[in-house]
């Protein structure tokens, strides 16, 4: 007789938040999108900073955004770069480009999606992926683009 050898699931990886940063990770383990946004001139920081790189204000308090935006940019990976990913492959990989601001962009999965039906241009909404001890924004097409 002869048995089939355990599978053991790898995790996928995680970097831990830096201290600049953990505002962004603690409000999406509560399922909401969180950017900073400079008090002084108003323009919206991502990834996290200690100065504003439009007026170099050290004032950025984290707000909470719509999470809509549009897919800027984006590529179904074929290939295995860490093991946590085995299961997942293929998978997309896009740039978001959130509605508050031209050019505020943060990189994330587009689920709920055929791969084939992700277009550059495609209107999409903030949904939440909940993995071992942490919570990761992922983007799915709008209702009103699910139905076009």
């Amino acid at each position: 007789m002869t048995s089939e050898p355990a599978q053991h699931t790898v995790p996928k990886p995680f970097l831990p938040p830096t201290e600049a940063g953990r505002f962004f990770w603690d409000a999406a383990r509560e399922h909401r999108l969180v950017i900073q946004r400079c008090d002084e001139c108003g323009y919206y920081v991502h990834w996290p900073q200690l100065l504003c790189p439009q007026c170099h204000s050290d004032r950025l308090t984290p707000t909470e955004v719509s999470g809509r935006g549009t897919v800027y940019s984006f590529t179904i990976v074929h290939h295995v770069f860490h093991p946590g990913f085995a299961g997942d492959v293929p998978y997309s990989l896009a740039i978001i480009e959130l509605d508050e601001q031209p050019g505020l962009r943060l990189v994330a999965n587009v689920v709920d999606c055929p791969h084939e039906a992700i277009a550059t241009g495609m209107a999409v909404e903030v949904t939440f992926e909940d993995r071992e001890g942490y919570t990761v924004p992922q983007f799915r097409p709008t209702a009103t683009e699910a139905r076009t």
